[in-house]
């Protein structure tokens, strides 16, 4: 779609209009006639709209940039339905997607049915938990909600809860996947690519850098037994949600995004990572704790600026149904952060402390070493014996 910001005007304004104004984001017009349905001012896309759109972005988890495309109108299509606006069903071709998906997951999870991440999207394995409920329930086991099913939530009221069986699940799984990672498959998803050659400054292009490093990344993760996937060929871009269909398709255990970041102001500089979390609540648990152990071990070793670990409803880590942390390693807009991400044995100092984090979220903190002092060989000591680790 056409992105729309400041200083645009046109029916797509008039819509985004009147959805803010549904969240309560933007005044009612009231008696202004010149800010009413049809009228010049309310075609055009002024500060308050961009403040308005801001807030909504802030509010779900987006980049924050009081732009709409693709990500923030979808956004704003789904936060406009409440459960019981609409029967819910699997539908293959167009999957359905809103806040009243999220509700219904949400719901299923606190009975302790097992409807995966509460992503939004209506997927098999939402049908299947909600088939599960129908049945114990002693309804129509037809997978779709409607009245009766509404019925049958609403009686339960929200006296299940208190409980995070999600939480349990992901912690559950770690935990029976052991301290080794030979074995394990790993999506690494390098950012952009093909013609979308994502942050470029300098003739510096965010895609090069990022696939140079995620390749460094498989070389390691590969040696240590793992099965290490790119989610990308050199010479293409997939959306985010085809990237997260091929980490559900191929059963990953882990998903590694890898972006560098730009801003208008050449002084932003950093490292952030970022978790699945959608503000209320429902959060990637496993994930978090794998985005914090990568956070500190890059912070030790590159002395970069610590921007935090923050959740976000991205798509690639909305839609997967493993942990997925996404790295930005730095702005290349900032002239520190732009040499150093030059420097390959800087990129190999990175790779090195994402392999490192990955172990120490399968190690539970057990035999564990301090932050920063891990190295590749050390992980390859533990994982194939000493000795084979000082001949490679």
């Amino acid at each position: 779609m056409h992105l729309l910001r400041r200083g645009d005007s046109g029916p797509a304004v008039v819509e985004i209009r009147a959805m803010l104004r549904g969240f309560g984001l933007l005044p009612d017009t009231g008696n202004n006639s010149a800010a009413r349905p049809g009228s010049a001012a309310e075609a055009h896309y002024d500060l308050d709209v961009e403040h308005a759109v801001r807030a909504f972005q802030q509010r779900r988890g987006l980049i924050t940039d009081g732009i709409v495309g693709p990500a923030t109108y979808r956004a704003l299509r789904e936060a406009g339905w409440t459960l019981g606006d609409r029967m819910l069903a699997l539908m293959i071709s167009s999957p359905m997607s809103g806040d009243d998906v999220v509700t219904l997951q949400e719901r299923l999870l606190e009975l302790g049915y097992d409807v995966g991440r509460p992503g939004g999207v209506f997927d098999e394995q939402t049908e299947q938990g909600l088939r599960g409920f129908q049945r114990d329930y002693g309804l129509v086991p037809d997978g779709v909600c409607g009245p009766q099913t509404l019925r049958a939530l609403r009686q339960l009221g929200r006296k299940v809860t208190g409980g995070r069986p999600g939480l349990l699940r992901e912690q559950e799984l770690l935990r029976r996947a052991g301290p080794r990672m030979r074995g394990k498959r790993i999506v690494i998803d390098p950012g952009h690519g093909g013609t979308d050659r994502g942050v470029t400054v300098a003739g510096v292009t965010e895609a090069d850098l990022m696939w140079d490093l995620a390749r460094r990344l498989v070389g390691r993760m590969s040696a240590t037994g793992m099965e290490a996937l790119l989610s990308r060929r050199e010479d293409s871009c997939p959306p985010e949600a085809e990237r997260a269909t091929f980490a559900n398709t191929t059963g990953a255990d882990l998903v590694l995004s890898l972006h560098t970041d730009a801003n208008h102001s050449m002084q932003a500089q950093g490292l952030a990572t970022f978790h699945f979390g959608n503000g209320s609540g429902a959060t990637s648990t496993v994930g978090e704790a794998l985005a914090g152990l990568i956070q500190r071990e890059l912070l030790i070793r590159t002395s970069m600026l610590d921007c935090g670990t923050q959740p976000r409803t991205w798509e690639l880590l909305r839609l997967t149904r493993m942990p997925t942390v996404r790295v930005e390693v730095g702005y290349l807009t900032h002239l520190g952060d732009r040499r150093k991400l030059l420097d390959p044995a800087f990129r190999d100092v990175v790779a090195e402390g994402i392999l490192v984090g990955v172990k120490r979220l399968y190690l539970l903190g057990q035999d564990d070493q301090p932050t920063g002092t891990f190295t590749f060989s050390d992980v390859l000591a533990r994982e194939i014996g000493r000795n084979e680790a000082r001949a490679i």
